[in-house]
């Protein structure tokens, strides 16, 4: 008889969705050396930036079906750089590098708030509820950092007025990311769906207005979503209180 051939299974990576992903960890990447070099402006932009490259990743891989567990673990190394580490360090080398010892603190509660929320993440992909995120997403969190420093860039703020409301901001996007609250993760919308025209119109007039004052908006639209969480928890707990009532 002859000997039964072995298949072997070829092992490899899908290319397109770890491309995007390979773009938002190089834009966080560019974002620390940018501060390293005294362009704090070109570095908040390259944490936006590395913000829509993430949040194209995972919609490539559900689109041409290449979702991997490779993938979900590069994606999350890559936040880990571009949300986690990148808002940190810029926010400390122009913020806080003259606070000595708290500054340190500070930036390192939110690299570490972002380290225990990808790892909660992680563990909790498979029986986390859909609808909501548990803790501040990492990306929302380094937009609000980058947003800030983006607006006191714009209208020339003396950081010395602002370096301790930069401090609590700082170190609250780190608890954020680790609290308890709940979070909507949109994920129920159908972009399929068909919708009244005017929600149209309210889409396209918000995209001007994003783009008309994109530091002052983003900043915003991103604080306004850190607060949503306890507002949404608080809600929730009360129904729930109020059901066991009656």
């Amino acid at each position: 008889m002859l000997p039964e051939k072995r298949l072997t299974r070829r092992r490899g990576i899908y290319l397109l969705p770890n491309l995007f992903t390979t773009g938002a960890l190089f834009s966080g990447f560019y974002a620390i050396t940018s501060a390293m070099g005294g362009r704090y402006e070109t570095a908040v932009i390259a944490i936006f930036v590395a913000m829509i490259l993430d949040g194209l990743d995972g919609r490539v891989a559900r689109l041409t079906n290449t979702q991997s567990e490779f993938g979900a673990q590069y994606d999350s190394l890559s936040d880990m750089v571009s949300f986690g580490a990148a808002p940190a360090l810029v926010m400390y080398l122009w913020a806080f590098s003259s606070l000595g010892k708290v500054g340190l603190f500070a930036a390192f509660v939110h690299t570490a708030g972002g380290a225990l929320r990808l790892a909660r993440f992680n563990t909790q992909l498979k029986t986390d509820d859909k609808n909501y995120f548990q803790g501040l997403p990492s990306p929302a969190a380094a937009a609000i950092l980058a947003g800030f420093i983006w607006i006191c860039l714009e209208y020339k703020y003396d950081i010395e007025l602002f370096k301790y409301f930069a401090l609590v901001l700082t170190i609250s996007t780190g608890l954020l990311m680790v609290s308890n609250f709940r979070y909507s993760s949109f994920k129920s919308i159908d972009l399929k769906g068909k919708v009244p025209f005017i929600a149209a119109i309210a889409v396209m007039l918000g995209i001007a207005f994003v783009m008309a004052q994109p530091q002052t908006m983003l900043f915003l639209l991103f604080l306004g979503y850190a607060i949503s969480g306890p507002v949404i928890t608080l809600v929730m707990r009360r129904r729930r209180l109020q059901g066991r009532k009656t």
